[in-house]
């Protein structure tokens, strides 16, 4: 399609992932006049992007989807955890059944965002030249878009290829007779692990932090098992999914804490878990773990019987799954494995531990680790995102006190309801800071949101509101009871990127809602027949009908 370099519309969605696409399709239903910018040359969000070898989703079939019966109806998935192309083609399904891309201009990267209060309305521009005007402004930009590279030293001397897991290079890259070193103990780490070892002659994984990687259980999926689900699937996705405390409705545990019950019956339990695979042994485990130390040693102590049995090098052994966890149980972000573990004990894997032997710099033709060089042919950072709020520092987004997003977070994010912020008025992030973001299902929590802010925009559309506006008091409380209950687990103890501490510089704070998926669209939804936390300002006569001629 031609690029629209002029737009005016109602509400403008930028990003076009899960959030922007059912943002598209919620606010069409609703009679409202609407555009996405998207960065790059398609739908699918992180989807877009993540193309290295082995990425794939940790959220299981089949909560990982909309919840829109013309598309999930027409589709079948393959695989139980399905990967980036699987992906893209559903998003290529999805735009073919609700033609987004009839409303979208891709290639769109917002770099400036401003706010008239006189007449209610945005105006943004884009790097590649676009301006959209427009009443309400949607962020749909997610939770991992900016990379986060340390600062090595002689980073810019390494002649061989230096890759960053988020730009791989299209058509892929070869890794046979390869050496190859990665850096990052993460999801993206473990999945780029996984696959290259297969594939390189010699493969160096430097960790500074080892994971604690649950078993993914992946299979195949047939067309008849999908096809029985079809009757259920609304169901399950709009009620039980959004239920639940996470997006993931398992079943509740057989008492609050393993201690609760006899060690074979909680070893039983363990056991049937773990099995199940994915992220089972961790959501679907006793609550207790997140709150009690005992409980959660007592968690991470079978985890780490169970993963040590599989390794037979015990220098290997130690470093990936030590008898002492390097963090509680949970309070990092699992990631999701199929045979991790299996190949970093491989003769031609060597598994560097960066807390002994940290990077000195790097070098003409490699890495200088502990003061011995190490050659390689392909360097892969698989160093993670600045997460939460780095999508927003490139968009220039400026408030109407003058201040930019970014610096006014600078001492800390403030938020209302994890949906909008003070003096940036009709604007709303989806999968952002301060929401269940990270802690969840992708679709389920996006869906939730989007829900409740188009319901805010329809009541204010109906109330004649030329803008509402955030006040400082709300995003204050709203931050302090975030961080008041992030005190009460066990995740504040760990310096991870759920607190921001992955990020030099960045203020290290609770950047996820803790008190689950049900109680936050509560929250949400008590504040909206009393725009309790808002400043409301209302249209006069006037310029009702000047917006009636845009």
């Amino acid at each position: 399609m031609v690029a629209k370099k002029q737009v005016n519309v109602d509400v403008l969605v930028v990003g076009g992932g899960f959030g922007g696409v059912y943002a598209v399709w919620r606010l069409r239903a609703e009679g409202f006049k609407i555009h996405l910018f998207e960065g790059t040359h398609r739908l699918g969000g992180v989807w877009s992007n993540n193309t290295y070898p082995g990425a794939r989703v940790d959220s299981e079939f089949p909560f990982y989807q909309l919840s829109i019966p013309e598309v999930y109806k027409t589709w079948i998935w393959k695989e139980r955890f399905p990967d980036w192309q699987e992906l893209q083609a559903y998003f290529d399904h999805v735009d073919k059944f609700l033609d987004v891309s009839k409303d979208a201009t891709y290639n769109a990267l917002v770099d400036n965002a401003t706010f008239n209060t006189e007449i209610g309305r945005w105006t943004v521009h884009t790097e590649q030249g676009h301006v959209a005007t427009c009443k309400q402004l949607l962020l749909c930009t997610g939770s991992t878009y900016k990379q986060s590279v340390p600062n090595w030293e002689g980073l810019d001397q390494y002649t061989g290829k230096l890759i960053h897991s988020s730009k791989w290079p299209k058509g892929g890259m070869s890794a046979h007779g390869k050496r190859v070193a990665i850096i990052g103990s993460g999801s993206t780490a473990i999945q780029i692990v996984q696959e290259l070892s297969k594939e390189a002659k010699e493969l160096v994984t430097l960790i500074r932090t080892p994971n604690i990687a649950l078993p993914m259980k992946q299979r195949k999926l047939s067309w008849e098992e999908q096809d029985s689900f079809k009757g259920f699937l609304n169901g399950m996705l709009k009620t039980a999914a959004r239920s639940s405390y996470g997006g993931y409705p398992y079943n509740p545990t057989p008492a609050p804490s393993p201690r609760q019950l006899s060690v074979e019956d909680r070893e039983k339990f363990f056991e049937e878990q773990y099995q199940r695979g994915g992220f089972n042994f961790g959501v679907g485990n006793f609550i207790a773990m997140l709150f009690d130390r005992t409980d959660n040693r007592i968690i991470y102590d079978y985890w780490v019987k169970k993963t040590r049995a599989r390794m037979q090098d015990p220098v290997k052994r130690d470093i990936l799954a030590p008898l002492e966890p390097p963090n509680h149980f949970m309070a990092k972000r699992c990631s999701l494995e199929q045979d991790y573990y299996e190949m970093c004990d491989k003769d031609h894997v060597r598994v560097v531990d960066l807390k002994v032997t940290p990077i000195d710099s790097f070098t003409t033709e490699g890495l200088r680790v502990g003061g011995e060089d190490i050659p390689v042919d392909i360097i892969v950072l698989a160093t993670g995102f600045d997460n939460y709020t780095g999508a927003f520092s490139t968009m220039g987004l400026e408030g109407t006190d003058g201040k930019g997003l970014m610096e006014r977070w600078k001492d800390g994010v403030q938020t209302h309801l994890g949906l909008t912020a003070p003096h940036h008025p009709n604007m709303w992030m989806v999968y952002g800071p301060q929401a269940p973001t990270a802690l969840g299902n992708g679709p389920t929590i996006v869906e939730v949101q989007v829900d409740v802010i188009v319901d805010m925009i329809k009541k204010a559309r109906d109330e004649n509101i030329k803008y509402l506006d955030a006040t400082p008091e709300a995003a204050q409380a709203w931050a302090d009871d975030i961080a008041a209950t992030s005190k009460t687990t066990l995740l504040e103890d760990a310096n991870s990127w759920y607190m921001g501490a992955n990020i030099p510089g960045k203020k290290r704070e609770m950047l996820n809602y803790l008190k689950g998926l049900v109680q936050y669209e509560k929250s949400c939804r008590d504040a909206i027949p009393n725009w309790d936390g808002f400043v409301v300002e209302k249209e006069t006569r006037v310029q009702r009908s000047q917006q009636s001629v845009l």
